[in-house]
């Protein structure tokens, strides 16, 4: 393909809670056996872009622990690569990224150094599939200067999301970022083609009136002066940007019809394999309408919930509606419900939690591992 990649995965945000002060929302745990980013990235190879970079900040540890082998997503160095970008301390910047137009500014030598002519943005937060190879045909067809890949809104809540409006030729007229109360339901996916050249040219304006932020002051901005498209995506889409979401989009992969668009049918999902057992289902379990990963053994009562890596779960447990992270030990005749259990933590036996406003994030910080 005629593009390279970008994937912006240094963001934090308020409404994921407890569960981002360990990691970056890009690096979430998803579907039982994936991370957020392993999409975005899975795009990208199915695209065959060949040359990606990932601008990581804040909780990076986890993330970039994840990607420290392209392998899995085969971004070969000898044909383009994998590149990982923390913001770094230069003799000319001692910031921290400030916004997305400024990751991509402290970057824009890897931009100036490649030679494809296009490039593809993406965030590392959404759950989709998109051949990026019909945006950028899209793309040159209308001669538009940016396209921007949108969606309808299935969420109440559209204070989250930069809310547009196009007119009869696809063309953007309207755009607000993360209104308080809006007139239209198509939102921006946060994903956007745009010639390589002009990137460079417009971030580099950015950076000398001191402007930090890709939507706001290139999208938005340049709406009135720049041919701006939308592309439709009607397939499956969502956002993991607060607990509700990630809960909501974990639990939409015990559909089956979900299941099946993103495991079964091409191009294929992929992330980082560990080398763990099966999982191990003990006489006397029941399990109905669940994800089990691999490492996990089950003793209890498992319905309606996603369950990641290495959980082993206890006699007369009680799991319903509820997902629980990686390497998580629970205890006997403990009752969990409508609850997100954060990774690597000990339940205790004959413990109760219960979601019953919302969804409840559970952390318990027992000493599983002991000197």
């Amino acid at each position: 393909m005629r593009a390279v990649g970008m994937i912006l995965a240094g963001g934090n945000n308020n409404r994921m809670r407890e569960l981002s002060n360990k990691r970056a929302i890009a690096a979430m745990p998803m579907a039982g056996s994936y991370r957020a980013i392993d999409f975005a990235l899975s795009n990208m190879t199915n695209s065959h872009i060949q040359k990606v970079a990932v601008l990581t900040q804040y909780n990076a540890r986890s993330l970039n622990e994840h990607l420290s082998s392209s392998k899995w997503w085969d971004f070969g160095r000898k044909q383009g690569g994998l590149y990982l970008f923390p913001p770094t301390i230069t003799n000319k910047s001692n910031w921290w990224y400030r916004g997305t137009a400024d990751a991509i500014y402290q970057n824009l030598s890897w931009l100036k150094q490649s030679h494809e002519p296009y490039v593809v943005i993406a965030s590392g937060d959404g759950i989709y599939k998109l051949d990026y190879n019909k945006v950028l045909e899209y793309h040159i067809a209308k001669r538009a200067d940016i396209t921007v890949v949108c969606t309808e809104c299935t969420d109440d809540d559209v204070s989250r999301f930069g809310v547009l409006k196009m007119n009869e030729d696809c063309r953007i007229g309207e755009f607000a970022e993360k209104p308080m109360v809006s007139k239209s339901n198509v939102i921006s996916a946060g994903i956007y083609v745009i010639r390589r050249r002009q990137l460079i040219e417009m971030i580099e304006r950015c950076a000398q009136e001191q402007r930090w932020d890709f939507v706001q002051d290139v999208l938005i901005r340049y709406k009135d002066l720049k041919r701006i498209f939308g592309y439709k995506l009607d397939t499956y889409w969502n956002n993991i940007s607060t607990v509700e979401s990630y809960f909501r989009t974990n639990m939409d992969f015990l559909k089956p019809e979900v299941r099946d668009y993103f495991f079964r049918q091409d191009p294929q999902i992929f992330t980082r394999i560990d080398d763990n057992p099966p999982a191990k289902f003990n006489p006397g379990c029941v399990v109905k309408n669940s994800l089990i990963s691999s490492g996990c053994i089950v003793n209890g009562t498992v319905e309606d919930s996603v369950i990641f890596k290495k959980v082993f779960i206890g006699n007369n447990c009680c799991i319903r509606n509820s997902i629980i992270l990686n390497d998580v030990y629970i205890g006997d005749n403990t009752h969990i419900e409508n609850c997100v259990v954060e990774s690597r933590d000990t339940i205790r036996a004959n413990s109760y939690h219960c979601g019953e406003n919302g969804i409840k994030i559970v952390i318990e910080k027992n000493e599983r591992y002991v000197i």
